[in-house]
């Protein structure tokens, strides 16, 4: 279940730099209309001019916001992955195997592919842009990793780690296991993440390569 403390869709960008409070509705509008204009438009038609528009606001308040087509983007997405939830199904390998088509089903919807090629290949040459990835997707997502790990060693199915360091590290290498290879299958693969291939996948997960 997802916790109601996690940070929200616009809580990596900075705090207005004066002038009215911002508004939260008007932002929701804007990412949706952000949203709406990748799987119509594209990446490379998509304008700012476009997106306020179709929000009702004015370009000067889109600006504000968000000085660029790319953060405006990526934050457009990193919304959808805030939405996802950690079914709790009574084991860790059921609570995985509901992760990973979740995951990959939003990774089909046209404007989240369209929008994660588009900020990803723009973040090569851009340190900042790849730096708002880590924190708006990677990091908030990796709560699933925590709540989902949590739930498992309450049930005795994972052990505590020793140490905080330690812990940490594993929760990083479980995401970019689970992530890596979702974005893999669906995005570079162009192949689909099925019931069958959710559930090998997680058996490989859950119990590596060789017997133990």
């Amino acid at each position: 279940m997802r916790s109601d403390s996690g940070p929200g869709p616009s809580d990596s960008r900075s705090g207005p730099r004066g002038g009215r409070p911002r508004s939260a509705e008007a932002d929701a509008a804007i990412l949706e209309a952000t949203r709406a204009a990748l799987g119509e438009l594209g990446w490379t038609k998509l304008t700012m001019g476009d997106v306020a528009a179709r929000a009702g606001v004015a370009k000067t308040t889109l600006y504000r916001r968000w000085p660029s087509k790319s953060e405006l983007v990526v934050d457009a997405v990193a919304a959808l992955f805030d939405s996802m939830e950690l079914a709790d199904l009574g084991s860790l390998a059921a609570d995985v195997e509901s992760a990973v088509l979740q995951f990959a089903a939003l990774l089909e919807r046209p404007e989240t592919k369209t929008a994660l090629m588009a900020v990803i290949a723009e973040s090569t040459r851009d340190e900042a842009l790849r730096r708002r990835i880590r924190v708006s997707i990677v990091e908030r997502q990796k709560r699933l990793v925590l709540l989902g790990r949590e739930r498992a060693q309450a049930r005795g199915e994972l052990p505590y780690e020793p140490d905080a360091v330690t812990a940490d590290r594993t929760a990083d290498l479980i995401f970019d296991v689970i992530a890596g290879a979702v974005v893999n299958r669906t995005m570079v693969s162009a192949q689909p993440v099925d019931g069958p291939w959710a559930r090998t996948f997680t058996e490989l997960l859950l119990g590596g390569l060789t017997p133990r």
